[in-house]
């Protein structure tokens, strides 16, 4: 059985890196302020993948996005995916020749999916992380683009029926209605997973705490956590809440004996 996975995500806004509540955003502060506060270098060994987003409600700045993605990368030794308006093969072999192990695509999951196909045959399907955002109305979760800002008239139920048909190799799966409020995952999102889904997934968004990562990670139909909630993590707070979920019994990988060695 593959180990859980612990996953951080930084997102990012014209030159800075955001906070999230509700997918409304709050500037943070730059690369130099990241760096100051995390120290990418030690967090690497926290983490077991960093998923880097550029999440811009203007134009989106590709190449200086690239240049901030080449330092993180310089940085960390956990593996990033890295997305945000991948619209072509070309705009993903940027982010990829910048550092990224992975991309990440959201709104062209429904409004390309020809570019699916060709970005896993570019790439492999395992490089694509299918991310897609979901808000409950009316006791039912529906599938938002375009930075949630677009609700559509797709049931995440639907959609996940539907990802067996997709060339991606995981899923991200992130509640609207959670990002950001620290109130924990909103599990009840799984129920809308088929019987005998095969694609990994991972959950997102409403961590506060550890123990909201380790409520997520002890699911069996969860294969990885992500936590985008920069404030509660800085400093030793991401190898704080590993080092508590190693001890609650969590099977994630060990990095200590990586670590070590270099």
């Amino acid at each position: 059985m593959a180990k859980k996975r612990l996953i951080f995500t930084l997102l990012y806004d014209s030159g800075s890196f955001m906070l999230s509540r509700n997918f409304r955003l709050q500037n943070v502060g730059d690369i130099n302020w990241l760096e100051k506060n995390y120290g990418f270098s030690n967090v690497g060994f926290s983490i077991d993948e960093l998923i880097v987003l550029d999440v811009s409600r203007s134009e989106r700045n590709r190449d200086e996005f690239s240049e901030v993605l080449k330092t993180l990368t310089n940085d960390c030794f956990a593996p990033i995916a890295a997305g945000g308006g991948i619209n072509s093969v070309v705009d993903a072999t940027k982010l990829l020749r910048s550092g990224a192990d992975k991309i990440v695509v959201n709104s062209a999951l429904h409004s390309n999916k020809q570019l699916i196909s060709e970005l896993a045959q570019e790439f492999g399907r395992q490089c694509i992380i299918a991310s897609v955002d979901c808000k409950q109305v009316e006791g039912k979760f529906f599938i938002a683009t375009n930075n949630g800002s677009n609700m559509t008239d797709l049931t995440l139920t639907k959609f996940l029926e539907q990802c067996s048909d997709l060339a991606i190799g995981e899923i991200c799966i992130n509640s609207i209605d959670r990002d950001g409020t620290g109130n924990g995952f909103q599990i009840e999102l799984l129920d809308c997973l088929p019987e005998l889904f095969e694609i990994p997934v991972i959950i997102s968004g409403g961590v506060g705490n550890y123990s909201h990562l380790a409520e997520g990670l002890k699911d069996a139909r969860v294969d990885a956590v992500a936590t985008a909630n920069l404030l509660n993590f800085m400093g030793d707070g991401l190898a704080s809440a590993r080092s508590q979920l190693v001890n609650l019994g969590i099977d994630l990988p060990n990095f200590n004996l990586i670590k070590n060695a270099i």
